[in-house]
């Protein structure tokens, strides 16, 4: 959920994630949506367009590229790479989410306060998180704000950021709702049988 000033900008986005180690998959909560295949033990994604049944092989060097563009402005206007100036308090409450209990933490930058609420019964780190937000590029930016976050133990449910640009308070909410833990189907993280495989500079209006 994004707020601007307390106002949300929309309804939300609901969303299924796979993870296992080096391998993730993301999609869109409804049937049949596109999915982002990340294999970062091959340095491959791949994006599944299941109304077409076409796998469009993408660039890993050329998605962490436009990754890192993206997290490195979001990084700069939270202020995160400002040594120093970054402090971490536990939170009172405990939350209950996603069937998990979740001890609450804030980390408060020079125009950021992020909370996160953490739970320790996954078997997965903050490193997991911590390491996704690295690849992404978001770590040379964000400096002393992923420091903090990397400090802290358990596994992020939930997470809210609050940053103010331009004297407009903008918030980003976002929940895990339901968490299943065990072996994942390796097909999961694969191009399904009966894909045609293309290469990103291949599809028409690329270059």
């Amino acid at each position: 959920m994004v707020r601007t000033d307390g106002v949300a900008e929309g309804p939300g986005v609901a969303s299924r994630v796979w993870y296992a180690g080096k391998r993730m998959r993301l999609e869109a909560a409804e049937a049949a949506a596109p999915a982002l295949i990340l294999r970062l033990d091959l340095g491959k994604a791949w994006r599944l367009d299941p109304d077409r049944k076409v796998a469009t092989e993408i660039d890993a060097d050329r998605l962490r590229s436009r990754s890192q563009m993206d997290a490195s402005l979001a990084g700069d206007l939270m202020g995160g790479g400002e040594e120093g100036r970054v402090r971490t308090a536990p939170l009172a409450d405990v939350r209950r989410i996603a069937g998990y209990e979740c001890h609450g933490f804030r980390i408060r930058g020079p125009s950021v306060v992020m909370d996160l609420y953490l739970a320790e019964g996954l078997g997965l780190g903050i490193d997991v998180f911590a390491d996704f937000i690295e690849w992404s590029g978001a770590g040379q930016s964000m400096g002393a704000l992923l420091a903090e976050i990397r400090k802290l133990r358990g596994f992020p449910l939930q997470t809210r950021s609050r940053v103010v640009v331009l004297d407009r308070v903008h918030e980003i909410v976002s929940t895990i709702t339901k968490v299943r833990v065990g072996p994942q189907p390796r097909a999961v993280f694969e191009v399904p049988a009966g894909y045609r495989l293309v290469v990103e500079a291949d599809e028409p209006g690329k270059e």
